[in-house]
């Protein structure tokens, strides 16, 4: 492609792996031209080399050593919230445009189908957490037709599709993901929980969003909710309604009758999201969803 963007990836685990897979078979307007990791015997390098991508195995610092990094217009960092703090530091002086896919969360919080296009500038972009991505885009669907007073969500991912980046940012991702139900999706209150399953054969990934609202039209709350399935869809094709949205009234003695301010009601809807099974089991659909908005945001920057 010899209009294509050129772009560098950090981290050769599997959401980087997916990732450069995803460039190379689905993107009309990037080009993957170098994969730096710390492992020189990992898969994601050895693909990478197959593939005809360069690679380093000396991390940020082979990456910015590279003799074409001066051509690479945008980085996406898919190591870990520690290491994207270094790497940022290190890439800083060089003016690159950062897609951080660790819920390091130096830059503002970015979901493709809610608030791309506010963030267009900015250097460096955070793309919240797996969870984040399939949960805030509801939060907001809500959030545009009534006040969402508490928005809840609870993420379940296969245990096998939970790598060590994952397992080493838990606290992380609840905080990342409560802070952006709210920046993003517009919740006056947040709460995130991530449960690893480690059922056989793998569950794919289930998400239940809980947002108690007030007065509103039930047509309009779910006319917005399934649009908004529709535009993520159109980047992460496995997304999807497990069931029909369900609204009911928060009563007297509910636990949520707190957080409801004495009235209100419940929206519920659940979530399913299968992952193209480019690199990784299409039940990892939780490491999907992160690359596939990653891809969708770096076109777009890559294009400014």
């Amino acid at each position: 492609m010899p209009d294509a963007q050129r772009v560098a990836i950090i981290g050769s685990g599997n959401i980087g792996t997916d990732l450069m897979i995803k460039v190379i078979r689905t993107s009309r307007s990037l080009e993957p031209a170098v994969m730096a990791g710390i492992d020189p015997d990992s898969d994601g390098l050895a693909r990478a080399r197959r593939l005809g991508v360069a690679t380093t195995h000396e991390g940020v610092e082979g990456l910015v050593a590279m003799p074409g990094f001066a051509d690479v217009k945008v980085v996406l960092d898919a190591t870990s919230a520690k290491a994207h703090l270094h790497n940022a530091e290190v890439l800083a002086p060089y003016g690159k445009r950062i897609v951080d896919l660790t819920p390091a969360a130096i830059g503002p919080y970015v979901v493709p189908a809610v608030n791309l296009d506010e963030h267009l500038d900015a250097g460096n972009v955070n793309m919240v957490t797996c969870g984040g991505q399939a949960t805030v885009p509801i939060v907001a669907a809500v959030s545009r037709v009534t006040p969402v007073r508490y928005a809840e969500i609870v993420a379940s991912i296969a245990s096998k599709s939970a790598g060590p980046g994952t397992r080493a940012n838990i606290d992380e991702f609840t905080e990342t993901t409560s802070r952006a139900l709210e920046k993003v999706g517009g919740a006056a209150r947040g709460k995130a929980i991530i449960v690893l399953n480690p059922a056989e054969p793998p569950l794919i990934m289930r998400d239940t969003v809980y947002c108690v609202i007030g007065e509103h039209d039930p047509a309009q709350v779910t006319a917005s909710i399934e649009k908004m399935i529709g535009d993520v869809a159109a980047y992460v094709p496995g997304y999807r309604l497990k069931q029909q949205v369900q609204i009911r009234p928060i009563g007297a003695g509910d636990p949520l009758a707190g957080l409801a301010g004495g009235g209100g009601h419940l929206v519920s809807v659940f979530l399913e999201v299968e992952g193209a099974a480019h690199y990784l089991p299409a039940y990892a659909g939780n490491l999907d969803i992160m690359t596939s908005a990653a891809l969708r945001v770096a076109e777009r920057l890559a294009d400014r």
